[in-house]
């Protein structure tokens, strides 16, 4: 009997709280960095991968949506698994079909092919929600948010970085070296994740088919996940809607540029993530959420100012460029203080939970990525911006409501 409760203990979930090294962080926050590029790439891709697997238009746009959509998949039916089998070894095997799907996406020799790939790419990228509830629960107790809001900060840079780095990699050696290279890096991060990962063995007792009808409970019960999701969901929206015009805006006069500077500059608003984590530690969640909102709302009226420049390029793109750092700033905080509030909820249902949340925001990403083609044709720059601050404005009425 004796030797069965050592047994138990041993299996006992490793929350590990207190345990996380700076190193660690930073290895969580590039891992996550690097996985999500795989999930945006695509979007500057498919351009060139349609014509040379002779897909056809229709074809050419399911490129873009196929690893979202597999992402979305593995949100609702990947990640619940963290709450029921051990997460080290979960991770790795996901990794591991993430890199073996990138290197066959790089040799894929149809369109169809090479969606059925990209699906299978994008439900095992989301191994990023199994990382981040770890990486919280190895965080020093009241530590939580500096912990999200420092691996988070890996995961914006990803994301907005991932077109541009996707745009000079295809530029020099064609749309194929990007999955090479990506699967060389997944397989990587699989050793070293391998290496450092502390076993954690969730203590949710459940079958997978209770596992996945609880997801519905917890949007029920929990009012905090269906406030935060709401609101990441909206400033979601409103990032999607810039980003998604935004190349189109710089194209035309008096810009003539693409979408690669600019996409940079705004990856710096990726470095104020830290900071929300610490506010929401302290107590400040409700007036940095506040903050976040007023900021989107502000980025997009300066954006709308510098989008009507009709000439004289230089401060007008300067413009734009705080403006994508402001919003970035708001985005990113928002999407800290929610990720701190849910990951405080239920530590048995971390793994559903964050599915939950991050599925509900990816929700509003795509609605801003329609709408902001829809704005654009209607109103120009302009209507897209409005757009946009409507969604910040809605999220401000969230908060007011709170």
């Amino acid at each position: 009997m004796h030797g069965t409760h050592n047994t138990q203990l041993a299996e006992r979930p490793s929350e590990t709280a207190g345990t996380i090294t700076r190193s660690q962080t930073l290895l969580f926050a590039a891992s996550v960095g690097i996985i999500v590029t795989n999930l945006f790439a695509p979007q500057t891709l498919v351009g060139l991968i349609g014509p040379s697997l002779g897909a056809a238009a229709s074809e050419s746009g399911l490129v873009s949506m196929a690893t979202l959509l597999g992402y979305a998949a593995g949100l609702f039916f990947l990640v619940p698994l963290s709450d029921l089998v051990e997460n080290r070894g979960l991770v790795l095997r996901m990794l591991s079909a993430a890199a073996l799907a990138a290197a066959i996406a790089s040799f894929a020799p149809s369109a169809s092919s090479l969606l059925a790939v990209l699906f299978v790419l994008g439900a095992a990228c989301s191994c990023i929600q199994v990382l981040v509830p770890v990486a919280a629960s190895m965080a020093p107790p009241g530590q939580d948010g500096r912990v999200i809001g420092d691996v988070m900060s890996g995961l914006m840079i990803g994301i907005l970085l991932s077109r541009p780095l996707a745009s000079f990699v295809a530029d020099a050696f064609g749309w194929r070296a990007f999955y090479g290279i990506s699967a060389a890096a997944l397989a990587l991060l699989s050793i070293l994740l391998g290496l450092t990962l502390p076993r954690r063995r969730p203590p949710a007792h459940s079958s997978y088919a209770a596992l996945l009808v609880s997801l519905f409970e917890l949007l029920r019960q929990e009012p905090v996940l269906r406030r935060r999701a709401l609101t990441a969901s909206l400033v979601m929206a409103a990032f999607s809607v810039f980003w998604t015009a935004v190349a189109l805006r710089l194209a035309a006069p008096p810009f003539e540029l693409g979408q690669r500077g600019i996409a940079l500059v705004g990856a710096g608003g990726a470095a104020a993530t830290p900071i929300f984590g610490r506010a929401g530690d302290r107590g400040f969640t409700r007036p940095a959420t506040v903050l976040c909102h007023l900021g989107l709302i502000a980025a997009l009226g300066l954006a709308a100012w510098a989008g009507a420049a009709a000439a004289g390029a230089w401060l007008p793109l300067l413009l734009m460029g705080a403006s994508a750092v402001l919003l970035d700033i708001g985005v990113t905080g928002d999407q800290t203080l929610g990720r701190r509030a849910v990951n405080l909820l239920r530590p048995k249902a971390r793994g559903r939970i964050n599915g939950l949340f991050v599925g509900i925001f990816f929700i509003g990403g795509a609605v801003g990525s329609l709408l902001a083609g829809i704005a654009w044709a209607w109103g120009g720059w302009n209507a897209v911006c409005a757009a946009g601050a409507v969604f910040g404005i809605a999220a401000l009425v969230v908060d007011w409501v709170e």
